[in-house]
């Protein structure tokens, strides 16, 4: 599977993901992985930034929020749709275009900064992505992203509840199994039935790499590490959100900075 046929999973994906996300049931996004990416990102205002994968734009506004001018894109043109809705009802200076990250339409040197919220995972062609995103950064600019934790997000896993339904190890398994485009249907697990009511399964091509395959790729490419961390929820956040309760067990999201050297 390539980059062409994984968009147009994920183009079918994007009126129901755009619904349920705005509706507040991304969690995982909404109380940990998000603040988490914020908290780790430099200074960004007065700077140019690519968002790449930006799907329905909710992060992206956030980086626009802080003052960054920001252009963003994703292959899906219906989420690229849904985010510019919003960009007209709150003009926040946002460029959505539709576009691959493996081919962005873009100049050498064009950007401060690039970001990718959750997106890099879902594109066969990493090292591919890599190099485009390397080619439109400036001297001395910086790529964050965040993935799915390599280590836990394996193609086999299950997660172990206790009596309570509490969450108190997960079970991992083939790790070094790259997945390249094996289909997982789902839905975000803290919508109720009537907000899943009519709508159709997410179906998700999985692309897993190992943690060495994705520094050794970054090195390959000669961006120069800077950052690594892996989120996990606070007590407060579970009061807040007890579905966050299992994120404090293993580390679910993988969120890494690295600078293109000047």
């Amino acid at each position: 599977m390539n980059h062409e046929e994984a968009g147009r999973f994920w183009n079918a994906n994007a009126n129901a993901w755009t619904k349920l996300a705005r509706a507040g049931y991304d969690v995982y996004r909404d109380y940990l992985n998000t603040p988490a990416f914020l908290d780790m990102l430099p200074n960004v205002a007065g700077f140019t930034g690519l968002d790449i994968g930006c799907g329905e734009g909710n992060n992206t506004r956030l980086l626009a929020k802080r003052g960054a001018r920001v252009t963003a894109i994703d292959i899906a043109e219906h989420f690229i749709a849904h985010a510019s809705q919003a960009e007209a009802h709150e003009p926040l200076g946002i460029d959505y275009q539709v576009a691959s990250a493996v081919d962005l339409p873009f100049a050498d040197a064009s950007f401060d900064f690039a970001t990718a919220f959750m997106s890099f995972m879902d594109i066969p062609e990493t090292d591919r992505l890599f190099a485009e995103a390397w080619r439109v950064l400036k001297p001395c600019g910086f790529l964050q992203f965040s993935i799915c934790h390599p280590c836990f997000d394996t193609p086999y896993r299950r997660n172990l509840r206790d009596a309570n339904g509490r969450t108190y190890a997960l079970e991992v398994g083939d790790y070094f199994r790259n997945l390249e485009g094996e289909i997982a249907e789902w839905l975000f697990g803290a919508a109720p039935p009537h907000a899943k009511q009519g709508l159709p399964k997410f179906k998700t091509p999985r692309f897993t790499r190992t943690i060495s395959q994705w520094l050794n790729l970054l090195i390959a490419t000669g961006f120069r590490l800077e950052q690594i961390a892996e989120p996990r929820p606070s007590d407060e956040t579970v009061r807040a959100c007890p579905d966050m309760q299992d994120a404090q067990v293993v580390a679910y999201f993988l969120h890494v900075r690295v600078r293109k050297p000047g």
